[in-house]
């Protein structure tokens, strides 16, 4: 009930005037449709058995208008529950969206992307009925059901008695039914969100999926999962269609007809049948409703489950205002573990001066990346700390903290829209003659105006159409364009072919002037210049100095750059032995 009630706080915001007139337009479809055994006993006393065909005109005419009226008050009810059960559904989804904004990267990394988008948009699609629908049955179907009750024991109460006494036989089964189709609605969209999961997979990678020839078994294994979504939910189906009403209503209608055949009037039995006939609609109705409060509180603890989700990574309540970079950035003692007992960092020390470029450079998997996701707080640490300026980070506000970051990757996201729109990532309203500036500092411009529509094409999801290194452009022009006094470059130019590299690197380097840079790079050659090349090994820094320095000593950044540069020696004498 908690559950159910936390849900109807969604309709709070609607009740006036909307909901009041969708309920005002259901209890008036109530009180004709009580109404109807009335006018069908008189048509049959009056007509039929007492032969007054001059009534038949009127009756006709008020049938006529009636059923106008009727049927304009559902319309007005079911508009006004859609327009409510919309707007129901698009508060949940803004909801959701701004709670995805605020999860933390740990928790994003662990879970499928369609699993989250399958709660903002299929869960939240079933919450609606649980809400909206019900309420609307309630006040039509409840209020119905009643009235022919009432009916019905004013016209019959012995035939009332027998038509209404197999009712409560039907809770058993329906409270059984329901309890199941709950844990199966629940399974369903669980799988509906793997099923988005694969999809959204397979449109990301779908040039993987072609280069290695494996289209058949991507649409085999799609095609799996889509097998388990459809016996899934016909098991739903079979649950919610079990036609528990239907066999009632059977039940009641021939024990009401076999008792009163021979006891009662033609008028007062066929006026008694047909009130029955209509009390039994809405029972049915009701009974569908609650099948779609259960499955609606399926996908209400989903969406709650996420809701409620409260970050690891988020301000304290006395966050201060970010105190600007100060004398630089200062990792103390810090420790660090992705999953509670299996350390990643151990008691890193490092002192990154304002104004200056530190490399971290060490074998994949020692930490360097971990050590630069920590700055901008994409996660916390277990021990220690980090001060910018003299200040812990956690006691900064996170949006300002991240404000003055900014990040370029290997792995550059670009949104599937314009070249502008990236540059000027959030802020729209950025002067054109500012992103083109940008641009030009990232050596992206000449490029860019090459493109079929300038500045306003297109670029695809994750900007499929172009290169990685205009791509890599891109993504400097928008740092550029942030204009923020610390930058970390995250193995931003590993990817990328010699010639494009030239290009980034140039544009990287224009990028870090008089800005606090830190720099994961895998390729020495891109960080001799540094004011600081730190050597991160099993998630502990085991030495720091200048190029010089470091190659002098004849440790592992010598060992380093043997090997990298002895292999791309023994590659250079190959391509000229060809």
């Amino acid at each position: 009930m908690k559950l159910y009630a936390r849900l109807l706080g969604y309709l709070r915001p609607y009740v006036w005037p909307r909901g009041v007139a969708m309920v005002a337009c259901m209890l008036c479809f109530s009180g004709i449709e009580s109404s109807v055994p009335f006018i069908v006993r008189y048509a049959i006393e009056q007509v039929l058995v007492a032969g007054q065909t001059q009534l038949v005109p009127v009756l006709a005419a008020g049938v006529v208008g009636l059923s106008l009226v009727r049927g304009l008050l559902e319309f007005a009810g079911n508009y006004l529950s859609d327009w409510i059960g919309q707007r129901v559904v698009t508060d949940l989804r803004k909801q959701l969206a701004a709670r995805v904004q605020t999860l933390d990267v740990a928790y994003v990394n662990k879970t499928r992307a369609g699993q989250i988008v399958s709660r903002v948009t299929a869960d939240s699609m079933l919450v609606r009925q649980a809400l909206t629908d019900a309420v609307k049955s309630i006040f039509k179907d409840s209020t119905t059901l009643i009235g022919l009750v009432i009916v019905a024991v004013y016209m019959d109460w012995v035939l009332a008695v027998l038509g209404l006494v197999v009712l409560p036989a039907a809770a058993v089964p329906i409270r059984l039914l329901s309890t199941r189709l709950r844990q199966q609605t629940r399974r369903q969209q669980q799988e509906v969100g793997r099923l988005n999961a694969m999809l959204h997979e397979n449109v990301q990678g779908n040039r993987v999926v072609k280069v290695f020839g494996k289209e058949r078994y991507e649409a085999q294994r799609i095609g799996k999962q889509a097998e388990l979504v459809f016996r899934i939910f016909m098991r739903t189906s079979r649950l919610r269609s079990f036609p528990v009403a239907e066999i009632v209503a059977g039940l009641a209608m021939a024990g009401v007809f076999w008792y009163g055949a021979g006891t009662r009037t033609a008028g007062n039995l066929g006026a008694f049948l047909v009130a029955l006939a209509l009390l039994y609609e809405p029972f049915k109705k009701l009974v569908k409703t609650n099948y779609a409060i259960q499955q609606g509180l399926a996908g209400a603890d989903r969406i709650f489950a996420l809701l409620d989700m409260i970050p690891d990574v988020r301000d304290r309540p006395d966050a201060r205002p970010f105190p600007g970079v100060g004398e630089g950035i200062r990792f103390e003692r810090v420790e660090f573990a992705y999953d509670a007992g299996v350390p990643v960092l151990h008691g890193i020390d490092l002192e990154i001066p304002a104004g200056s470029v530190v490399a971290l450079v060490g074998e994949s998997g020692g930490g360097k990346s971990t050590i630069a996701d920590l700055i901008p707080r994409l996660y916390d640490v277990t021990g220690g700390r980090i001060t910018i300026g003299g200040v812990d980070i956690r006691d900064v506000r996170l949006a300002e903290l991240r404000a003055h970051i900014a990040v370029v990757t290997q792995f550059t996201f670009l949104f599937n829209d314009t070249v502008r729109a990236n540059i000027a990532y959030g802020e729209p309203e950025r002067p054109l003659e500012e992103v083109i500036a940008a641009a030009r500092a990232a050596n992206a411009h000449e490029f860019i105006e090459r493109l079929p529509n300038g500045y306003d094409t297109q670029i695809g999801d994750l900007g499929v159409r172009l290169s990685g290194g205009q791509r890599q452009r891109l993504a400097i022009a928008r740092a550029i364009l942030r204009n923020a006094p610390i930058l970390i470059l995250d193995e931003a130019t590993s990817a990328l072919d010699t010639e494009s590299e030239s290009l980034v690197q140039d544009a990287l380097e224009r990028l870090m002037v008089n800005r606090t840079t830190v720099v994961v790079a895998h390729r020495l050659s891109t960080i001799r210049r540094a004011d600081a090349i730190v050597v991160v090994a099993g998630g502990r820094i085991v030495e720091r100095g200048r190029h010089e320095e470091l190659l002098a000593r004849g440790g592992e950044y010598r060992q380093l750059y043997d090997r990298q540069f002895g292999a791309e020696e023994v590659s250079a004498e190959r391509a000229q032995g060809t």
